[in-house]
């Protein structure tokens, strides 16, 4: 799964944590750009998922970046950039969404 991070400048060893989910970061925007405010284009091709690190964004970059995901039928996460944080969010968010597979997929045997 692809996914668009927006939020923090470094990363530190989140997508070590995001590896372990079967998430690989297809893009990272740090959300300091004034434009990112206004921004309404499209989230890049082929973002499954996109993670909004709160602690690290204005309202109204959190805000444009959740209606594109909403907008386009994207997944989004919210949380504070910590492992901690982070690990709980993408397992609720994943469990949530894994109607699908019956429980087969490797996040749900992951969480029995």
């Amino acid at each position: 799964m692809n996914a668009l991070i927006v939020g923090a400048d470094r990363l530190g060893n989140i997508p070590d944590v995001l590896q372990q989910f079967g998430i690989s970061i297809a893009a990272h925007v740090s959300g300091r750009d004034s434009s990112h405010q206004r921004r309404t284009a499209p989230l890049p091709s082929g973002i499954q998922m996109v993670i909004l690190f709160t602690d690290f964004l204005g309202h109204n970059v959190m805000q444009r970046f959740r209606e594109a995901a909403s907008r386009e039928g994207v997944m989004f996460v919210c949380c504070r950039r910590s492992v901690c944080a982070l690990q709980q969010a993408l397992g609720k968010r994943i469990t949530e969404d894994c109607g699908a597979c019956n429980g087969n997929c490797k996040s749900s045997k992951r969480k029995k």
